[in-house]
């Protein structure tokens, strides 16, 4: 997963897309760069390139064992809270975890809302699921998994 390039590759669309005149053409012209993964593709070549096996992944996102290789089949998609708990599960970095949002088709972590500010600080001090559940538990704020 090369986060640099795709950064990069991001902000040089984005500036092109700023700048043309014709639409359609931009669209034809960079077709490619709108695919994105589908979500259990994505996990599964993640777990390939990190040398993870799915089911440590999905024990270590403290994910329930049924649901979890369901994300990895396919067979399920999964909320903002379990994308998240898999990120911790994988150990993705901030910008990994942001990404792996965006192919969830979820909302990306906002440091302006206090739960998802308390998710960033632990992804970027790469505390585990289990430090992070205690650490927004002792904020008062709800645990990962238990969205409304």
């Amino acid at each position: 997963m090369k986060t640099d390039s795709r950064q990069a590759s991001t902000s040089n669309l984005l500036q092109k897309l700023i700048k043309t005149n014709d639409l359609g053409e931009f669209l034809d012209n960079y077709a490619d760069e709108f695919s994105i993964p589908p979500f259990h593709e994505f996990i599964t070549q993640t777990c390939l390139e990190k040398q993870l096996i799915p089911e440590q992944v999905i024990n270590k996102s403290s994910i329930e064992r049924t649901y979890g290789h369901q994300l990895f089949n396919g067979t399920r998609k999964p909320s903002r809270d379990k994308a998240i708990q898999l990120a911790f599960g994988m150990e993705l970095s901030l910008d990994e975890t942001e990404y792996l949002l965006i192919v969830a088709k979820k909302s990306q972590l906002y440091p302006k809302i206090k739960r998802d500010a308390a998710i960033i600080y632990c992804l970027n001090n790469q505390l585990d699921i289990y430090e992070t559940q205690s650490l927004l538990q002792s904020l008062g704020i709800t645990l990962l998994g238990e969205e409304s």
